[in-house]
């Protein structure tokens, strides 16, 4: 298949599939180095404002959920999936439409969707490592996919801000 032939509506879902590919694989690298280098809490720091810690989070963001007693894996689980089939419907309804900010942020969140779906569904639990200090206080952990989902909700809301605007 010559890439000449590729339509650019093709050629847009390929690069937004790629940045959630991307923010997947990375996602997963990172946990299995934290699996295979850290025990369970260890924790060392980098510097006075973030330690690198391994945690398993068996709730949902801020550990919500995580003493539920275990029907929240597939809760969540599938709430994540839903999602996922909502997001990769709506970028291929963006595919003709010039709205950069969403699609690129809908594909990070997407990305790092499933990559903690997929520890969520493999493991029952999501490994989270990066520990953020204020003032000493440690936020809670969290990994690259909910960094990503965090960076692709603020695209998400600038998009908004432009198509208001431009109202």
């Amino acid at each position: 298949m010559d890439i000449k032939n590729i339509s650019s509506e093709s050629k847009l879902l390929i690069k937004w599939s790629s940045v959630s590919t991307l923010i997947f694989t990375l996602d997963q690298w990172v946990k299995y180095w934290i699996v295979q280098n850290l025990s369970l809490y260890e924790r060392f720091s980098i510097n006075s404002f973030i330690n690198i810690t391994h945690q398993q989070n068996s709730g949902a963001a801020f550990s919500i959920l995580a003493d539920a007693g275990g029907w929240q894996r597939w809760f969540l689980s599938v709430l994540a999936i839903i999602v996922c089939g909502y997001i990769i419907h709506w970028l291929y309804q963006l595919r003709s439409k010039p709205q950069w900010f969403l699609a690129y942020g809908l594909s990070m969140v997407l990305g790092g969707a499933i990559g903690n779906v997929f520890d969520r569904i493999r493991l029952g639990y999501v490994i989270d490592y990066a520990q953020v200090l204020i003032n000493g206080w440690p936020f809670p952990s969290f990994n690259v996919a909910d960094a990503a989902i965090t960076a692709g909700a603020v695209f998400i809301i600038i998009d908004a801000i432009i198509q208001r605007e431009g109202n």
